[in-house]
């Protein structure tokens, strides 16, 4: 018996990279899976029905059992029949993993409106789109779990990506409503962060042969395969005490992040004005207030 037995999960992106990873592990587990996956390019382009009916067909060989879905999750009604393809073919659905994405990267004042939207469409609208068509029949089973992927360049942010890391650190904070509404009725939502070789990593130009070397070392140390577990384990009922919270996954470590709390207050009882402000907040603070560090600077390439 596999900790995802009887269950039935919908992996978004299910087709290529972290996606076939998370889907084959839970079908390994025992999950029936839903394989949704649009088949586009990097910048979501296209259609192509290969990938998810791919990932499928290998579950299925496997002795497990899948559909695949080529709706996009940027549409409701697309959303809606990826769950509803759990419903049909399998009679529930206890796991949404949303990971399907793309990337319009760009400096912010030369993003246009498109490039802005489109990301925003498919990582944050998309997430809700799927969960939202998820949660009613959750609700009435009085079960279920979702894992939304975030992203680094979300939480500390990433020069280049505006667009990216906004609809990123939406997801972080719609994640933690789901798990807060959800917890009356035994639903649980986290977000995991990934580091792992993917297209989107493959898509950064090399410009040194450091860079090329550091790649090396994290395309061969960080993996899609190294996340999929995590994310089985917290769709599962053994994570049962584990809700609201951000994991960030790299090769071999599982880190749980931090969320925003206040650390400091300042006060006067006869209220502020910007000039008492401009006098106190800066020496009072200036050993807390964060530095303008993006992802980089946090984690190298060279996965432990």
């Amino acid at each position: 018996m596999g900790m995802m037995e009887g269950k039935a999960a919908l992996v978004t992106g299910g087709g290529r990279g972290i996606g076939r990873e998370v889907a084959l592990s839970l079908a390994r587990e025992g999950a029936k899976v839903v394989v949704a996956d649009l088949g586009g390019s990097l910048e979501g382009e296209g259609v192509d029905q290969g990938p998810a009916a791919a990932v499928a067909a290998e579950i299925d060989a496997a002795g497990g059992e899948a559909v695949a879905n080529t709706d996009s999750v940027s549409d409701p009604a697309g959303a809606a029949r990826m769950v509803q393809a759990a419903l049909d073919h399998f009679g529930r659905i206890d796991a949404v993993i949303n990971i399907a994405g793309i990337l319009r990267d760009a400096m912010f004042h030369k993003m246009s409106h498109q490039e802005w939207l489109a990301v925003i469409d498919v990582h944050l609208n998309g997430s809700f789109h799927v969960s939202h068509a998820a949660m009613p029949h959750m609700r009435e089973q009085a079960a279920g779990a979702f894992v939304h992927f975030t992203s680094t360049s979300g939480l500390n942010g990433n020069i280049g990506q505006a667009n990216y890391a906004a609809a990123k650190m939406g997801i972080v904070g719609l994640s933690r409503v789901l798990a807060q509404e959800g917890a009356r009725y035994n639903i649980r939502s986290n977000a995991v962060a990934p580091f792992a070789w993917t297209r989107m990593i493959e898509s950064i130009p090399v410009q040194s042969e450091a860079q090329a070397e550091a790649f090396r070392k994290f395309r061969d140390g960080a993996t899609p395969a190294h996340i999929a577990p995590v994310v089985t384990y917290l769709v599962s009922d053994a994570a049962a005490q584990v809700s609201g919270q951000v994991f960030g996954v790299r090769g071999n470590e599982v880190y749980l992040m931090s969320q925003p709390r206040p650390i400091r207050t300042l006060h006067r009882s006869d209220g502020w004005t910007p000039g008492r402000l401009a006098e106190i907040l800066v020496p009072a603070l200036k050993n807390d207030l964060l530095p303008l560090d993006d992802t980089n600077q946090y984690y190298n390439w060279d996965p432990i």
